[in-house]
């Protein structure tokens, strides 16, 4: 682990947890977890985005262009200033535009979960259609894919002020001795 969990921000946590890594990491099923556990809201920013603009993801991205996304996503990230006790998961790329990253460890506490490639690969190659900047990619590519973007996004993703390697997570992975 880069960042030991005693030394967790999270010790009397009541803002907002923002979840950020590669997709299929993992960030929908340990947020709605974590946040049923600690009593707090959860939010997934894709979903948000979608109910918002009446379609997919992939929708968008096909329709409007990933630059459009892109600005949509900042607009609904930035739509939580303010908010308390929640948690939201955020897209994949979300913490690598328009200076994203810095927004949210200003206005919260930022979590990688960080994956291997394969462990993404096992994770997203069943559900290639929902994601557009991959549903066009037999394995091997898929694989090159992740590595290539793991690459790009990990300067970001490494501004977290907390990472957890995905091997490791559990239901108390957000928790620590001090936390209420």
């Amino acid at each position: 682990m880069t960042r030991a969990l005693q030394n967790s921000p999270f010790r009397g946590l009541g803002g907002i947890i923002f979840l950020i890594g590669f997709m299929g990491s993992g960030k929908t099923h340990w947020g709605k977890i974590w946040a049923q556990q600690k009593g707090f809201d959860f939010y997934d920013l894709d979903e948000m985005i979608e109910t918002k603009e009446g379609q997919t993801i992939a929708a968008i991205f096909e329709k409007e262009g990933e630059n459009y996304f892109r600005k949509i996503e900042t607009e609904m990230l930035h739509s939580f200033s303010g908010k308390s006790n929640c948690i939201i998961s955020c897209g994949g790329g979300t913490a690598c535009f328009n200076e994203n990253i810095q927004w949210m460890n200003d206005h919260g506490t930022t979590v990688y979960l960080a994956a291997s490639p394969t462990y993404i690969l096992s994770r997203v190659k069943e559900e290639k259609d929902k994601r557009p900047l991959i549903n066009k990619l037999n394995e091997a590519e898929l694989l090159f894919f992740i590595e290539q973007k793991l690459k790009e996004r990990e300067p970001f993703y490494n501004q977290a002020q907390l990472i957890l390697p995905v091997a490791d997570l559990n239901e108390n992975s957000l928790s620590t001795p001090n936390t209420k």
